[in-house]
């Protein structure tokens, strides 16, 4: 397989996707509008921000290939990496204040609260994944940074 052939596979993968996502935020929209219970509606607000943020993520991957590779310069990097630090820093307090909590819960059969808190702490580990991987290509362009 070429690379254009490869990049243009992986274009269309992306396009197929986002119907997906598309589809996915009517069903979201459609289940909050038929609902008043707090949980089912927050946990369909959240998978419908999700789907927009994936549908936004597919398609800056779609367009980098079809009009060039997207790129970060080691300057634009130092330009933000203390805010970035300080962003570490503060999502590791928050994982900490999801495990304590979480923690406090064990066995008191409070399954809502125990659920929702599990929903953070995978979420904030996604955190730590994007901002970990940012970090590995700031590493990447700094041999000894």
């Amino acid at each position: 397989m070429s690379t254009k052939e490869l990049q243009q596979g992986i274009i269309d993968n992306m396009r197929r996707w986002q119907k997906i996502e598309n589809v996915s935020v009517t069903q979201c929209s459609e289940i909050i509008a038929k609902t008043n219970n707090p949980i089912i509606r927050m946990v369909m607000e959240v998978i419908l921000a999700d789907s927009q943020r994936h549908y936004a993520t597919q398609e800056l991957i779609a367009t980098s290939l079809e009009t060039g590779t997207i790129s970060v310069t080691p300057d634009e990097l130092a330009e933000v990496w203390d805010l970035i630090q300080t962003h570490i820093e503060m999502e590791k307090k928050a994982e900490e204040l999801a495990r304590e909590s979480l923690e406090m819960l064990k066995g008191k059969k409070m399954v809502v609260q125990e659920y929702l808190l599990g929903y953070l702490m995978k979420d904030e580990a996604k955190h730590d994944f994007l901002l970990e991987n940012l970090e590995a290509i700031k590493k990447g362009m700094y041999p000894y940074g």
